[in-house]
């Protein structure tokens, strides 16, 4: 699996939610996460992954390009996405 990400946006990334993509291409490597489509329009599909990367659960938006996963956003999951991700363990 190839990963890949805008290095601008990954600063950005940095900077609002202190999540480094380096980091958060980890989340493909929880074989229990969670992925759902994100039904918004942006002219490609995005996928929104809820996984746990260094013992945090995290939410990741990616698309596939060319082959290649990239990274759009990371960010910490918020309540509801975190009890989403434990209940489905269960």
């Amino acid at each position: 699996m190839e990963i890949e990400w805008d290095n601008n946006k990954a600063a950005a990334n940095l900077l609002k939610h202190k999540i480094d993509f380096e980091d958060a291409k980890n989340i493909f490597l929880d074989s229990n996460c969670l992925e759902r489509e994100d039904k918004r329009d942006y002219n490609e599909t995005r996928i929104q992954v809820i996984g746990i990367v260094n013992q945090v659960v995290l939410l990741v938006v990616y698309t596939k390009r060319n082959g290649r996963y990239r990274i759009i956003s990371a960010r910490r999951a918020n309540k509801n996405e975190r009890r989403q991700y434990y209940q489905s363990q269960t």
